[in-house]
């Protein structure tokens, strides 16, 4: 039986709903993760939680680490449908926990269980798409989710900012977790007898290593954002030894020569996570400056963030275009430029009290900076990959990103609390990202020039 290339869509009966609730899925579990960034600094007061403000972040992109690996390998082995399920009811889990949570332990439980779940049902959605939708159809499944990222991006920070001001913070999690439990009937109802596959045996002593180390990686990544709680030697000490276990355990997760910047894949791989870890540390204090600092009101701290997100947007965009003609170093270079300015303006309004302009405007700069960025990223690595580790190598990737954005969070949060918060803590968390930036121009400028795959550049966050 021949496919009708020119007439067959992601949209037709056959794969209407399917498409329809995976890309609600997608586009639910972006709000979530930017809706957070915006209605932490509330919580933590709610809560009285200032201390692991910094968990509350670090912690899901810990977990995520292990849904990822845990739900690769439920896929291979016996099929995408068992996975998807088991993620995405984690997922509902965590955000009904974190909503109806009256202690900031009980809210950061649930979100270490969104973690699991957030990580697991993208890995499990992709495996779903590979088996569902012919090959012609799978760069258009995977464009509509590169836009289900977008779009909340663009709004997300602005409406957790309305609905915390409004209505109450707990409604940020509490209404994802009923849209989200819409979108996976839309999906569960439709694969019901759908083959999907059984998978195939896997070396269970490789998968047991993988989702053991992914687990010691979350375990002490979450151990450094606690250090918060410590006195600040102990603390400092039990961070600095984490970090350095991390590291071990992570490098069979990786492309080998990783750590060392080496020409080429493990350079893209390393970058993704330094520059990963800079953005994001950084990005979850910006609505806490603007409240603190500035006296901005959640709703408005969200707005500031949009401007960062039509930037990444925009330049995404430009890169698809012009990607090609501009070359991987003069990428590196001006998207680094512009983080450094973005944090230089932040730094300014932070330490020595410059307008609130200073922090908007710059953070639209490192927007336009990570949106240039990031999808080139993701398109070297499948430059640099074959059928035959295609999927080690993008896993690699998000491990990377995950882990990288996990433990530089963790770390600025232990600042924080060792400086006990004002500008001086603001100061030092935004320096520290700062200085990650210009590490990052190390493997940025070793990222070689293999053969762009241009047609699977896409807007992603």
């Amino acid at each position: 039986m021949t496919v009708d290339r020119a007439t067959s869509s992601i949209w037709d009966r056959e794969r209407l709903w399917v498409t329809a609730g995976a890309v609600a899925l997608i586009f639910l579990a972006a709000i979530e993760a930017l809706a957070v960034t915006t209605v932490m600094p509330i919580v933590s007061e709610a809560l009285d939680g200032q201390a692991l403000y910094a968990v509350a972040f670090a912690g899901t992109l810990a977990t995520s680490v292990i849904g990822m690996v845990a739900a690769g390998a439920w896929s291979d082995a016996r099929g995408p449908r068992g996975a998807l399920y088991a993620a995405v009811s984690l997922f509902i889990a965590g955000l009904l926990l974190s909503g109806f949570a009256v202690t900031m332990d009980q809210f950061l439980i649930g979100r270490l269980v969104q973690g699991l779940g957030a990580g697991g049902q993208t890995v499990a959605l992709y495996v779903v798409v590979a088996r569902l939708y012919p090959p012609h159809l799978h760069g258009r499944v995977f464009a509509a989710f590169a836009a289900a990222w977008v779009v909340p991006s663009m709004i997300g920070p602005f409406l957790a900012g309305a609905v915390a001001e409004y209505l109450d913070w707990r409604w940020a999690f509490l209404g994802v977790a009923v849209l989200t439990t819409a979108a996976f009937l839309m999906i569960a109802i439709r694969l019901r007898g759908v083959d999907l596959g059984h998978g195939e045996p896997q070396d269970r002593r490789a998968l047991v290593t993988r989702l053991m180390l992914a687990v010691v990686v979350a375990v002490f990544a979450v151990l450094i954002g606690f250090t918060a709680e410590m006195t600040a030697q102990i603390g400092w000490s039990v961070a600095l030894g984490s970090v350095a276990v991390i590291a071990v355990a992570v490098l069979p997760l990786l492309p080998r020569r990783t750590l060392r910047a080496g020409r080429g894949l493990p350079s893209v791989v390393l970058m993704r996570g330094v520059v990963a870890g800079a953005f994001f540390a950084a990005e979850a204090y910006i609505p806490y400056l603007l409240m603190e600092r500035f006296g901005f009101t959640a709703t408005w701290a969200g707005i500031a963030l949009m401007f960062a997100a039509f930037a990444w947007a925009g330049a995404s965009a430009l890169q698809g275009r012009f990607g090609e003609r501009l070359g991987n170093t003069r990428i590196t270079v001006i998207s680094l430029s512009l983080l450094v300015c973005a944090l230089v303006f932040v730094l300014l309004a932070a330490l020595w009290g410059f307008s609130p302009l200073f922090v908007v405007v710059g953070w639209a700069f490192a927007g336009g900076g990570m949106g240039l960025l990031y999808p080139r990223l993701t398109v070297l690595t499948l430059a640099y990959s074959d059928a035959g580790n295609q999927g080690f190598n993008s896993s690699a990737l998000s491990i990377s990103d995950s882990t990288g954005a996990a433990v530089v969070i963790a770390l600025a949060g232990l600042a924080v609390a060792s400086l006990g918060g004002g500008a001086s803590a603001f100061g030092v968390v935004f320096a520290f990202c700062l200085g990650l930036v210009l590490l990052a121009f190390v493997p940025g400028l070793r990222l070689g020039h293999a053969a762009e795959l241009t047609d699977a550049e896409s807007p992603e966050r």
